[in-house]
Formats: structure tokens, sequence, C-alpha cells
């Protein structure tokens, strides 16, 4: 499992060098160095906090999911209550990794160098 999330950020880091080494190639001395070290910091940062942003949240899902069916499994008569409070929990966890989506896109679209 750990294996398989290094290959998937090492594949992404690839795709984005490349990128980045493409695009300052082709456009040769028309790309503001600045623009692209920003651009270039910020899709490998988002990148990487969108992957362990993900990873934290699946990994607490199971735990709630697991702690949820363990109650449910000692005491089946409170099954109604348990359910409600571990769907409640989980689209709070999962907004959290919904808000660094956000927070990675309005990084990777928003031009800071318009302002100058």
């Amino acid at each position: 499992m750990f294996h398989k999330w290094v290959f998937v950020l090492a594949a992404v880091l690839v795709v984005v060098g490349v990128s980045v080494a493409l695009a300052a190639e082709t456009e040769g001395k028309a790309v503001d160095e600045a623009k692209l070290r920003y651009f270039s910091i910020t899709a490998i940062v988002t990148s990487i906090g969108l992957a362990l942003a993900a990873a934290a949240g699946a990994f607490s899902q199971s735990r709630g999911i697991r702690s949820a069916l363990e109650g449910i499994a000692r005491n089946p008569g409170a099954s109604g209550t348990i359910t409600t409070a571990m769907i409640i929990g989980l689209a709070l966890i999962e907004s959290l990794v919904i808000y660094v989506l956000v927070v990675s896109l309005i990084l990777l679209f928003a031009d800071p160098f318009s302002l100058l």
C-alpha cells in the first residue's frame, strides 16, 4: 500500500518536472523566471499536499467506519444513532480533503504576478 503511494507521488513529480521543462524549452527567453519558478513550486507543493490530505482522509474514514461497525456489533440496538454519527463524521472528514483541493486550485490558478 505504501509503495503504491510513493509510485503515484513520483509519477506526479516527474510529470510536473517534464511539463515545466517543456514549457521553458518552447517559450525560451520569453518566459519570466519568477513565474516559472512560482508555478513549478506551487505544482509540486499542491500535489504533495493533496496526496497527503487524501491519504489522511482515507485513513481517518476507515478508522471511523471500523469503530462504528464495532459499536454496532456490540450493541445492535444503537445502530441508528451510531450510523447517523458516523455519516456526519465522514462528511466532516471529507470536507477537510475538499478544502485542501480548493486551496490547491486557488494556488495553481491565482496569478500573483498580475498585481505587479
